[in-house]
């Protein structure tokens, strides 16, 4: 079954604290309050574009939500929750802040029938979340996590590459302590240097340096191998475009990219080839035996893949469409099918080349 999103953006409303990459106006395009009117037009309006076999989610985006005054998440939400009372609507997700998660919240919450959280968590290194303003400490994650479980609402995680003191390192080891919390989603998003924000005043200072799209990537391309692995859903990575979200526009500096996610993962299909190019010695051209809608990770932006390869061994990359499914990759070296591999196999190989 298809899943259809109505997003709702609640832009900073309730938020306690100005993090220092933050600025919501620009990230969301949206710059007013929302009211219980505006929230039932968007709904309305939505429906009206979504097949009616689609399962259906209401998401409550861009602010901590659970900061609000409490009558107005009331009011917001018993909108929501009359389309799920009726069928309509599946399910209802909203964002918040790791510390403003309590036994208070969650039953309310569960009266309305929200059904997942996302946790705007960014980082579990103690300097990173200082270093950055927000105002939340570990503790405060591994706290909120377990309560949400408790209460059986489903947990969402976001995270955050190249914040201000970021390494590779602590990046990974953010990425272990998201598993060790089990949680149902995660995004993962690079830092990017949006206008009137902290960072742009410490970029301006000299006092900070962006990640390289190409240093994000080989970070990224790491956390997304042991998410994927874990069985972890990963339902984004790199933040969405919009008119603002542009670098040169609203965006100063940072690894912007609109197909973010597809060069990560095209990435991480060229280190397995070349792994395989090393493994079997091979010096023809290399067949990939391909589902259509992996054409392109296969091959990569621009086709980088196939240049670099050519560049490194003198070998062409070339991809072949297959009925396989789409979890699948077949492999013909030397001229000889040597086999196919699930993607699975592919992160658990990838997850000793990158030595994680």
């Amino acid at each position: 079954m298809k899943k259809r999103i109505i997003p709702i953006f609640v832009p900073h409303r309730g938020c306690p604290h100005d993090c220092i990459f933050c600025n919501q106006k620009k990230i969301t395009g949206v710059s007013t309050d929302i009211t219980s009117e505006n929230v039932r037009n968007i709904i309305e309006e939505y429906l009206t574009t979504i097949d009616k076999d689609a399962s259906i989610e209401i998401a409550f985006f861009g602010g901590s939500f659970t900061a609000i005054d409490m009558d107005i998440q009331r009011g917001l939400l018993s909108v929501a929750k009359e389309y799920v009372d009726k069928n309509i609507v599946d399910d209802i997700r909203m964002s918040t802040r790791p510390d403003c998660i309590n036994d208070e919240i969650l039953t309310m919450l569960k009266e309305y029938k929200v059904s997942i959280i996302e946790l705007g968590v960014q980082s579990l290194d103690e300097k990173v979340l200082i270093d950055s303003v927000r105002g939340h400490s570990d503790e405060d994650v591994f706290k909120s996590s377990k309560l949400i479980k408790e209460y059986g609402i489903k947990l969402g995680l976001q995270m955050m590459v190249g914040l201000p003191s970021d390494t590779e390192e602590k990046c990974i080891k953010t990425a272990n302590k998201f598993i060790e919390l089990k949680p149902d989603c995660v995004r993962v998003y690079p830092t990017l240097v949006v206008k009137e924000t902290g960072l742009e005043k410490l970029l301006n200072e000299g006092k900070y340096n962006s990640f390289t799209l190409e240093k994000s990537i080989d970070i990224v391309k790491k956390v997304l191998v042991l998410f994927y692995i874990n069985n972890i859903n990963v339902i984004r990575v790199g933040l969405q475009a919009t008119e603002d979200i542009a670098i040169g526009k609203e965006v100063l500096a940072g690894p912007y990219h609109p197909a973010y996610r597809e060069l990560v993962e095209s990435k991480m299909y060229g280190d397995y080839i070349e792994y395989l190019i090393g493994k079997y010695n091979v010096k023809k051209d290399v067949v990939v035996l391909v589902n259509k809608k992996n054409v392109s990770r296969i091959l990569g932006n621009k086709k980088s893949n196939v240049k670099k390869i050519k560049e490194k061994y003198n070998i062409l990359l070339k991809t072949k469409e297959d009925n396989l499914n789409i979890n699948e990759l077949g492999f013909i070296i030397d001229n000889e099918k040597v086999i196919n591999f699930d993607v699975n196999d592919i992160y658990m190989r990838l997850k000793d080349i990158y030595s994680l």
